[in-house]
C-alpha cells in the first residue's frame, strides 16, 4: 500500500520554525487536557456512581458525558492548536479535514479490507451465521451508524491530528505509531470498569493490543495521505461500524497481521522520518517567519 498517488501541494515550511509554535513539548498539556477530561468523567463514575448517577444518570455509551470523554483527544486539539497558532492557525489545521486523495489501495483497503476482517474474526469466533443482524429497522440502523460516525472518529483531531505528527518529529513512522498506540489503549482503560460502556464487555488484553495494531496500520495511510484527518477519522468509523459482525477477540489477531503486513509493504517509509508528516498546522511556520499569519488559507 505504498504511496504512488500525487498530492495537492501544501505550502512549505521552516520546521525549526514551525517548532516553536506546536513542538514535540506540546505533547504535554495535549495529553494532559485529553486524560484529565476522560479519566475525569469516568473516575466521578466509578468513584461516586451513585451522586452521579443521581444527578446526570446512568452513563452509557450515549450519554452526554460519555461523548464528552470520548471528545477529549478532539477537544484538546481545538484548544491547543488555537492557543498555539490561532485563529488562522486552526483554519489551516482544519484544511487536513479536506485531504482525501491517496493510493487506490488504501481506499479498497478501508472499504474492503477491514469488513472482510471482522467477518472473518466473527467466522473463526464461530457466529457469523447464528448471531442475528443487531437492528431490526433500517432507521435503528442509520441512526446507530450516525452516531458511530460522530462518535469515535472525532478522536482523530487529536490523536492523528497532533498527537503523530508530534511523535514523528523524533521517532520513525513505526515507533510513533507504537507509541500512539500504547498512549491510546491507556486512554481507554476507566471505560473497562464502567459496566454501562460498550468496553466493560471486552477482553482488556486483545482490546489493548487492538489499539497498537490499529495505530502502527493508520500510521502508513496518514503519511501516504499526506496528513489527512479525514481518512484516518474514516479508519476509525469503519473499524468501529456497529453494522459489521461481533468478533473480538479474533478480529485483534488478524488486526496483528495485518499491521505486519502494512508494515513490511511499506518498509521503506516506516522505518524512516524522510516521508512522513511532522506539521500539525499546514503551512503556519513560512507565514509566522513573515509575520502575516492572519492571512487566509492559501
Amino acid at each position: 500500500m505504498k504511496n504512488q498517488t500525487m498530492h495537492p501541494a501544501l505550502p512549505t515550511c521552516n520546521v525549526a520554525a514551525g517548532r516553536s509554535h506546536l513542538s514535540l513539548v506540546s505533547l504535554v498539556p495535549f495529553l494532559s487536557i485529553t486524560f484529565v477530561i476522560t479519566w475525569g468523567v469516568l473516575a466521578l463514575y466509578i468513584f461516586l456512581p451513585d451522586q452521579m448517577t443521581g444527578v446526570f444518570g446512568q452513563l452509557t455509551g450515549q450519554h452526554p458525558l460519555f461523548f464528552l470523554a470520548v471528545w477529549a483527544p478532539a477537544i484538546a486539539a481545538f484548544i491547543l492548536v488555537p492557543y498555539r497558532t490561532g485563529v488562522a492557525g486552526l483554519a489551516r489545521f482544519l484544511s487536513r479535514f479536506r485531504l482525501w486523495r491517496c493510493s487506490p489501495w488504501w481506499y479498497a483497503f478501508l472499504i474492503v479490507g477491514i469488513p472482510l476482517v471482522f467477518i472473518a474474526g466473527a467466522a473463526m469466533r464461530g457466529t457469523l451465521l447464528t448471531d442475528p443482524f443487531p437492528f431490526a429497522t433500517a432507521s435503528s440502523m442509520l441512526i446507530a451508524l450516525g452516531l458511530a460516525a460522530i462518535k469515535g472518529p472525532m478522536e482523530e483531531f487529536g490523536w492523528r491530528g497532533v498527537a503523530l505528527p508530534l511523535l514523528q518529529r523524533k521517532l520513525a513512522p513505526l515507533w510513533a505509531g507504537l507509541a500512539l498506540g500504547v498512549i491510546w489503549g491507556l486512554w481507554h482503560l476507566p471505560a473497562f470498569m464502567l459496566s454501562g460502556t460498550q468496553q466493560s464487555q471486552w477482553a482488556l488484553a486483545p482490546f489493548f493490543v487492538g489499539c497498537i495494531a490499529l495505530s502502527v496500520i493508520v500510521t502508513p495511510l496518514f503519511n501516504a495521505s499526506r496528513g489527512s484527518i479525514l481518512l484516518t477519522a474514516f479508519f476509525h468509523f469503519t473499524v468501529m461500524n456497529p453494522v459489521l459482525p461481533a468478533a473480538e477477540p479474533y478480529d485483534t489477531y488478524i488486526l496483528v497481521g495485518v499491521a505486519a503486513v502494512i508494515v513490511w509493504l511499506n518498509r521503506k517509509t516506516m522505518f524512516t522520518r524522510q516521508h512522513a508528516v511532522t506539521e500539525v498546522v499546514p503551512g503556519f511556520a513560512q507565514k509566522a517567519m513573515h509575520g502575516s499569519t492572519n492571512e487566509g488559507l492559501p
